[in-house]
């Protein structure tokens, strides 16, 4: 066997992959909010992009330079009060933000009867109650804390515990809802027994053991377990919880025009990019600059790259909007229950590009159509096989077993047994475990504590 070093030649192909396809394949990744972000940041920091105004934005821009020269001739008369005028006067110029829970509760404390070390301690409690208002320290670490006494931490929690929202600053379930009945006038001594004593089996719709254990009537246990549903378990949860609210910005807009669906990409809420003028001009003039003209080269690239990948990104998402609209119309005609099963491999196959593509072009995308706003994986999802061999979505399968569950008698509410046979009879092939588990994923209870009395 010969052992030795050679030079040979070999030619192979793989795939390179470069910063420019890998900003493609971000910002075709990117959900609307972080496109518009990555753009923004974009803007500041290649000079030789800019954002191209609209006709709105260009009038906007006149109206001010109007605005401007008129305060400048008139700006020795005195400001008038003029409420008719609807220019002086936008939404804009009023900011809203909305109180928390805790800003809630200082300002009743603020004008209670409360005073120095008590007050103190109001203004403790409140701080350590969560967002959805439960007291988050006991009162003997609220004692050692403000050092006072646990008999005055007592005072003050039962009188902060009669502020609005009713059932705050309460310790436990348990204490929320006795002091919301309370409240109310309703707490009687067979209600304040099942909610100290019985509450778990309350929650597992055992009303008959707990009629025959407190000697009432079943439909008496009824009647209070209707009457707790309607207390608030949170009661802070009404309130801001400092956090920014999120928006959905569609991507895809879907209408049905002389019965059919025409699919439109939203440009509303993106910028649209453009070479600037102005350092065209100037890397025209400056060739003779070799440092000047290589950077302004590079920016010239990377914003037209930019550009041509926001609008390849346009194209991908409204293929495979356009994909989904078409195999799915049924959707779209006669609601949920007529979804369809479908995989990344058919749109795939059908619009020309890679599961992977597909993929990227659905996650965090939201489509509105005449339907409402969904995200386009909803439309996405396995199932099971009807009659005709075509595929059940198991988004449909659920709207069906909804259904039939919000079809049922109260006192005789179907088994999950009773739903297989139920669905079969619909031409829907499905096991009794497959039902449990839809059901179970819609938050839907068992037939044994879906019973009513």
């Amino acid at each position: 066997m010969k052992l030795g070093y050679e030079l040979t030649i070999e030619q192979t192909q793989k795939l390179s992959m470069t910063p420019e396809l890998i900003q493609a394949i971000q910002i075709l990744q990117f959900n609307n909010q972080e496109l518009s972000d990555y753009v923004q940041n974009e803007l500041l920091e290649n000079p030789v992009l800019e954002a191209e105004k609209s006709y709105d934005a260009q009038e906007v821009d006149i109206r001010e330079k109007i605005r401007e020269a008129d305060y400048e001739e008139e700006s020795f008369r005195q400001w008038e009060y003029r409420p008719d005028d609807d220019d002086d006067y936008t939404y804009e110029q009023y900011v809203y933000e909305e109180d928390t829970l805790t800003d809630y509760l200082m300002s009743q404390l603020q004008f209670s009867r409360l005073t120095g070390q008590m007050a103190t301690i109001g203004r403790y409690i409140i701080e350590v109650i969560d967002d959805n208002g439960y007291l988050t320290m006991s009162v003997e670490e609220i004692s050692k804390a403000v050092g006072a006494d646990i008999d005055t931490v007592e005072e003050v929690l039962n009188f902060i515990q009669t502020f609005d929202p009713c059932g705050v600053a309460a310790r436990n379930l348990r204490e929320c809802l006795i002091i919301q009945f309370a409240a109310k006038g309703l707490l009687t001594d067979e209600i304040e027994y099942i909610i100290e004593n019985m509450l778990e089996e309350l929650a597992d719709n055992k009303i008959a053991y707990i009629a025959k254990t407190i000697g009432i009537k079943n439909q008496e246990v009824q009647q209070i377990a209707d009457l707790i549903k309607t207390m608030e378990p949170k009661p802070g949860r009404v309130f801001s919880s400092g956090e920014a609210t999120g928006y959905v910005v569609p991507d895809i807009i879907v209408e049905k025009v002389n019965d059919e669906y025409q699919v439109m990409n939203n440009d509303t809420s993106m910028p649209k990019l453009m070479v600037s003028s102005y350092y065209n001009k100037l890397s025209a003039e400056a060739k003779q600059d070799e440092e000047l003209n290589k950077y302004l080269t590079d920016r010239f690239n990377a914003a037209v790259w930019l550009i041509k990948s926001i609008e390849q990104r346009k194209q991908t998402i409204y293929n495979v909007a356009s994909a989904v609209v078409k195999y799915q119309q049924d959707f779209f005609d006669n609601g949920e229950k007529s979804l369809k099963t479908l995989t990344l491999k058919q749109i795939a196959e059908d619009v020309g590009v890679h599961e992977s593509t597909v993929s990227r072009s659905i996650n965090g995308k939201y489509m509105q159509s005449p339907r409402g706003v969904f995200e386009l994986k909803y439309f996405f999802s396995s199932g099971v096989s009807g009659e005709d061999g075509t595929g059940v979505s198991s988004n449909s399968v659920k709207s069906i077993i909804k259904e039939i569950i919000a079809g049922e008698n109260p006192q005789k509410p179907y088994s999950d047994q009773d739903m297989v046979e139920i669905l079969k009879n619909k031409g829907i092939d499905i096991s009794r475990r497959t039902v449990a588990k839809y059901r179970e994923g819609m938050n839907i209870l068992s037939s044994s504590k879906r019973r009513r009395f």
